[in-house]
């Protein structure tokens, strides 16, 4: 079956996305807009791109986008889709979305209306009045933009975020997508050392260990379209076959992260054992700002946001702290923060920026890396004299 898929992602992450598309499923017709990643596919290629991509948020099939200036432009455009080529006579099909910037603006109005019209279209196809809905979820999803409404299916279930082995969470969690884009960005395949100094949960240091391991992220979870008749079982487990077959348990790298609460740590190390990497990654209590910086590698670090756990006062404390603390080290730097004066704070600017969004809560990661290429560089060449 061939379908247009699209994934939401985070604001800044749609380019890391349309890459896993491209290299890792192999796929020619990507396109990233504002928000997602558009592609095209069969049942393989979903089944896939549910199991392996790392920064997306879920996989949607895309049934169709027209004009929906009126309620009857609505209907008529939703009741016109194929709706009886994936839902069954059984099916649950919910209705949710969101309109902006539309003429149709009343959400449960719109919801309503794309409820009556699939009725109405699988009535027909089934010669039923009446829907029990008893069977499989299909998520429907719609979209109002500028008058334009777009129609899907939603594969996934929870959130592709919901990686299987994060039951419990620190107070101001990153979220997994995040974790791995940060890791992604600075290209860290296990090469060098890693060091996450506010480990919170675990998550930075998790999300590396299974990229170096190339272990496929939704390996310990399922998703919502296994459940649907309309697809080729056979493509899911073709797919989580070959995920596990790529998965290099013996990959061997150093990954540390560290926290002042020991009960982080304790939850670091409950997550690193769900997620199937506890053997590969290190947890240790320590005060970030009196860490050794002065090894080789990459710190990644997610520091208390004055809106998150800290006031800005205390943020921008610790902000100074660590700085001090960095300032000399050779180590690569990846910092996350959502505070503008954040580079003053630390006490030198970053040599690139990244807009990113942890949830609602816009950021930028700081990226420090020049500085350690040319302490590198000095080490080689004192080395050989």
């Amino acid at each position: 079956m061939e379908l247009t898929m699209c994934c939401p992602t985070l604001f800044g992450l749609e380019g890391i996305v349309a890459d896993e598309l491209r290299f890792g499923g192999k796929l020619e017709e990507v396109h990233a807009e504002n928000g997602r990643v558009l592609f095209a596919g069969d049942e393989n290629t979903l089944a896939w791109a549910n199991l392996n991509l790392r920064c997306a948020e879920r996989v949607l099939i895309r049934l169709g986008v027209f004009s929906a200036k009126s309620f009857d432009a609505l209907f008529e455009g939703v009741r016109a889709l194929p709706w009886e080529q994936f839902i069954p006579r059984d099916g649950s099909f919910p209705v949710k979305g969101y309109s902006l910037d539309s003429a149709l603006h009343s959400i449960p109005d719109c919801q309503r209306i794309v409820k009556k019209a699939v009725v109405e279209r699988l009535g027909h196809a089934y010669g039923l009045s009446w829907f029990e809905e008893t069977g499989a979820k299909y998520q429907i999803q719609f979209s109002i933009m500028r008058d334009t409404a777009e129609v899907f299916l939603d594969t996934s279930g929870l959130g592709l975020h919901k990686r299987g082995y994060r039951a419990n969470s620190n107070a101001a969690p990153l979220r997994e997508t995040l974790a791995a884009a940060m890791v992604k960005l600075a290209r860290w395949r296990g090469r060098e050392p890693l060091l996450d100094p506010f480990c919170g949960s675990g998550t930075i240091a998790i999300e590396a260990a299974m990229i170096a391991q190339r272990r496929a992220p939704g390996l310990l979870r399922s998703f919502e379209a296994e459940k649907w008749g309309c697809l080729d079982a056979d493509a899911w487990r073709l797919a989580r076959e070959a995920a596990i077959d790529l998965t290099d348990g013996g990959a061997r790298f150093s990954i540390v992260g560290s926290d002042i609460d020991p009960a982080c740590v304790q939850l670091s190390m409950e997550n690193a054992r769900k997620a199937g990497v506890a053997g590969t990654v290190f947890f240790e209590q320590v005060d970030a700002v009196q860490h050794d910086y002065s090894g080789e590698g990459v710190v990644f670090a997610n520091p208390p946001y004055g809106e998150r756990l800290l006031d800005v006062q205390q943020a921008e404390a610790l902000y100074r702290a660590f700085g001090r603390a960095t300032g000399k080290s050779p180590m690569k730097q990846y910092i996350l923060s959502s505070d503008p004066l954040f580079e003053r704070c630390y006490s030198r600017p970053a040599d690139k920026r990244r807009k990113l969004y942890n949830g609602m809560i816009k950021c930028e990661l700081h990226m420090y890396y020049k500085h350690s290429m040319h302490s590198s560089a000095k080490k080689r060449e004192n080395g050989s004299k």
